[in-house]
């Protein structure tokens, strides 16, 4: 395995552990207690308990919209494991059921609404959260946070994107245990799966912890406080290629008789430093429910007029669209969400009109199986064993001989023309960390794919994952991070889909490195042409994408009989065939910026080198460095470039005068409007951001009698 690693998942506290248990009085009180007065057994919302009712953002009344109001609640649901639609959630046959057969859960919300829903636009923006925290931030162009309705500055309101335009804005839990479901972080109660006649159910469970601190709260309570070998093992390295030490049993303690945090009994877990926990877990949750949570509570808020007992449903008859935004980890599970079906509803209706991916590319999440940990993440570095990549990588229906299975994200959806718009927009960072390539090639990466009918794919080129890093800051990465800010563009790709759903204006075409292209933009990290720039180190480190072997039927029952998988034959589907499934990256331009996707000025005009990856520093140098991205200026002078070695043309070279930079500028800009990936109201700050980042540069002002014009044309 090559690769890198920024961290875990978030540490889990003994005290977040904890809560679990309290699963088990919710699990009993599933079987007897009955929230709906109905005997039809089927999926949905049956209950919405309105904890909250208030008037948002301090009274603020945006221009031809009005106030908006913020709604909080629990939403109680039911899913029927009779159902087809139903059936492919891992353990749901196994979780205490009503008196009417069906099973249990429940979740937070958040909504913002306008208060007269008549002078909304009857469109809704839903989110479901990232580890319980909402991103709504970057797209809407306004402040974050897991309130949006305290929100109260004028000019933050007024300048954001999605209330002055009318769009209902909503939230909910579809993850297991993140805290209270009264308060403002998205969480979800799901049940606990008992074999049949309430027996407890145990098996092999795994921990990777890359995280310091006194304790490690695990996923799932220890079946027995055994430290045998044969019950749990700890193990420890510094780097992801050396081999892992055992630590002996007197080494490491449960914290207290639960079982469900671990400590080390001399010093603290060495942030950073890879600990590896496998165990003989207890109690499984049924995570697969979070699917159903998320499309019945939208199936619930745009065709309900009330629930079960009358309460009504706050955006009764009014949502016409609904369309998501995410960001990473909430993006992967909407990828498994349409792959399984969940995009029809249970009366046979879709639920999402459209979806905006940001850096979800084609991986899936760590959810729909026994024993699973919906927060991990894998990345060059870590969580490399939990199963988040796995066939089908792409939209459209394919072979894989890996497998030997035929198969596509959208094929089902397809089958009942349920499925979404889907605007694909990602980051470089996730060819070299999440394995990108194999969502628009076959699975043995050999040739392009052509473009499925309901979906368009977007690199943004030589950015990093998330959000813009901080140019000023290396964080635990060798390079400042990479500034490049995503969200301009995101909000043109917003735009562009809501035009395709609303009008059937379909939106630009793909812009993906390809094999096709002359020369080839899509190739090995061999082959990708990054430069030597002096001080900086090029590994061409880059995950590789496995089919893991978790046991005998595992792809067929979600149920693990090995855990951590392993990845050398026998090999469980095909033992005639490797495991490996071949990735590429994108190639990058003499100055080490990528050629391909969608290019911001600051390639197109560069004063700098950015990539999409990023390597260590300190005692885990060149492993990787995660999500991050580096940002790297080019030298201001000629003298300066020839002085230390550097290939890349100086600034000085580049740019003779401000005025010719400035005139640059907006001809990258104008392009990038014209080509629908800017909306001119995002013209003004990007244009006054380069100008002064040239002057930071050192290009010269020099009077030209013959000055450029600055605007761009395609916004006069």
């Amino acid at each position: 395995m090559a690769h890198l690693g920024l961290g875990a998942a978030s540490p889990r506290t003994p005290e977040l552990v904890g809560k679990r248990h309290r699963q088990l009085g919710l699990a009993t009180a599933l079987a007897v207690v009955v929230l709906a007065a109905t005997s039809i057994a089927d999926a949905r919302t049956t209950r919405i308990e309105i904890l909250t009712r208030t008037i948002a953002f301090g009274g603020y009344a945006f221009e031809g919209v009005g106030q908006y109001e913020k709604i909080t609640g629990i939403a109680t649901g039911e899913v029927n494991p009779d159902d087809p639609k139903n059936a492919v959630i891992v353990d749901l046959r196994l979780a205490p059921k009503l008196p009417n057969g069906n099973v249990q859960y429940r979740h937070n919300f958040y909504v913002l609404k306008p208060v007269d829903l008549s002078a909304g636009n009857h469109k809704m923006m839903y989110e479901p959260p990232n580890r319980g925290g909402k991103t709504y931030g970057t797209l809407n162009r306004s402040p974050g946070g897991n309130d949006p309705a305290a929100i109260t500055d004028p000019t933050a309101l007024a300048n954001s994107f999605l209330w002055p335009r009318g769009y209902t804005t909503v939230w909910s839990g579809w993850e297991n245990d993140l805290g209270p479901l009264t308060g403002l972080t998205a969480t979800a109660e799901l049940p606990i799966a008992r074999e049949a006649g309430g027996a407890t159910i145990t098996g092999p469970a795994y921990e990777y912890i890359v995280t310091g601190g006194s304790t490690f709260g695990l996923a799932y309570p220890a079946a027995s406080l055994s430290q045998a070998p044969a019950s749990a093992r700890l193990t420890r390295r510094v780097h992801l290629n050396d081999p892992p030490v055992d630590v002996p049993a007197s080494g490491w303690a449960y914290t207290d008789a639960t079982g469900t945090a671990i400590r080390l009994t001399t010093g603290n877990f060495v942030a950073n430093d890879i600990y590896e926990f496998s165990y003989v877990a207890k109690d499984p949750t049924v995570n697969g429910l979070g699917f159903a949570a998320v499309r019945d509570f939208n199936s619930f808020l745009r065709h309900a007029a009330a629930d079960d007992f009358g309460t009504p449903n706050p955006l009764a008859g009014d949502v016409t669209r609904i369309y998501t935004e995410i960001s990473s980890q909430p993006g992967r599970m909407l990828n498994d969400f349409t792959h399984l079906g969940f995009n029809e509803d249970e009366s046979g209706r879709k639920v999402f009109d459209g979806m905006m991916q940001w850096v979800a590319a084609g991986a899936g999440i760590n959810m729909n199986y026994r024993w699973s940990q919906t927060g991990r993440t894998e990345r060059n570095r870590q969580d490399h064993l939990y199963l988040e990549s796995v066939f089908p990588f792409a939209n459209q229906t394919l072979f894989d001989p890996i497998s030997g299975q035929t198969d596509g994200r959208f094929k089902q959806c397809a089958a009942t023309k349920t499925c979404p718009l889907t605007i694909e927009f990602y980051s470089s960072n996730e060819y070299w960390v999440k394995g990108a390539s194999l969502f628009h090639t076959d699975p043995m990466g050999t040739s392009d794919l052509k473009d499925h009918p309901s979906a368009r794919l977007y690199l943004l080129a030589s950015k990093q994952h998330g959000g813009a890093g901080n140019p000023t800051s290396r964080g635990n990465c060798q390079q400042f991070l990479n500034p490049l800010d995503s969200a301009p563009v995101q909000r043109a790709l917003w735009d562009a889909l809501d035009q395709w759903s609303t009008r059937g204006k379909k939106p630009p075409a793909s812009r993906i490195p390809t094999f096709s292209e002359h020369p080839p933009a899509l190739v090995t990290p061999a082959e990708a042409n990054f430069p030597n720039i002096p001080g900086v180190t090029h590994t061409g480190l880059k995950t590789t994408r496995y089919r893991l072997n978790y046991g005998p039927n595992f792809y067929a029952t979600g149920i693990p009989t090995i855990n951590p998988p392993v990845i050398t034959p026998p090999y469980e589907d095909n033992p005639a065939n490797g495991p490996i499934y071949p990735t590429f990256v994108p190639k990058n331009d003499d100055d080490g910026n990528e050629v391909s996707g969608i290019r911001l000025p600051e390639l197109t005009v560069p004063l700098a080198t950015y990539t999409g990856w990023a390597l260590r520093a300190g005692p885990h140098a060149n492993d990787g460095c995660e999500g991050s991205g580096q940002y790297i200026p080019f030298p201001k002078t000629q003298a300066q470039r020839l002085a230390s070695g550097d290939p890349r043309k100086s600034v000085e070279e580049r740019y003779k005068s401000m005025d010719k930079y400035r005139k640059e500028v907006a001809r990258a800009i104008d392009d990038l409007v014209r080509d629908r990936f800017l909306l001119c109201e995002d013209v003004p700050p990007m244009q006054a951001r380069l100008n002064q980042a040239g002057l930071d540069a050192g290009i010269p002002e020099v009077n030209d009698p013959k000055p450029s014009k600055y605007d761009v044309s395609e916004c006069r």
